[in-house]
């Protein structure tokens, strides 16, 4: 069973140091926390601020490549989760047609809120083991929107280039 979610928050892990994106049940309380890229939690938290990068990256490639294409994304689903990995799916809807594209969940979350689309949870992802991760993650959650930001914005700022990985030319 589906379950509708909103991100509701992005946060640091004070443990790892790592950016984690929290969904939240639409109609409940029950939390989903997603540990995440640095990329990635930057996309989204510009997003949620309603902020624009100077130039497109690559979800607002996307998005456009699928506007010219005639495609809309219909929904994002988080679907499983196997060996501390969680796996997502894209919906798109190319002319009545329904499209299954496989995908990271930061990568649906951030294409989904650009494209303003729904975000789902399969409902068994919803557990108290993951509960238990959330809450060594509520110290971050609970702070005030602005401490996350700069939590967030801090984070960001101390990445060194070899966090994105290494890149021949």
């Amino acid at each position: 069973m589906l379950v509708e979610v909103v991100v509701w928050t992005l946060a640091v892990d004070q443990k790892n140091r790592v950016p984690v994106v929290i969904l939240k049940d639409a109609a409940g309380e029950r939390k989903l926390p997603i540990w995440i890229g640095p990329q990635e939690a930057s996309v989204i938290a510009m997003e949620l601020a309603g902020r624009k990068f100077q130039r497109p990256l690559t979800h607002d490639l996307l998005k456009s490549v699928l506007k010219g294409l005639g495609t809309r994304v219909r929904r994002v689903e988080i679907c499983d989760l196997l060996d501390n990995t969680f796996y997502a799916k894209i919906f798109l809807d190319h002319g009545g047609e329904i499209l299954c594209i496989d995908a990271r969940p930061s990568d649906s979350i951030a294409l989904a809120l650009k494209a303003k689309a729904r975000i789902y949870v399969e409902a068994k992802l919803f557990s108290s083991e993951l509960d238990n991760l959330l809450l060594e993650t509520s110290e971050a959650a609970d702070a005030s929107d602005e401490q996350r930001a700069e939590d967030l914005k801090e984070f960001i700022e101390r990445l060194d280039p070899k966090d994105f990985g290494k890149f021949r030319f």
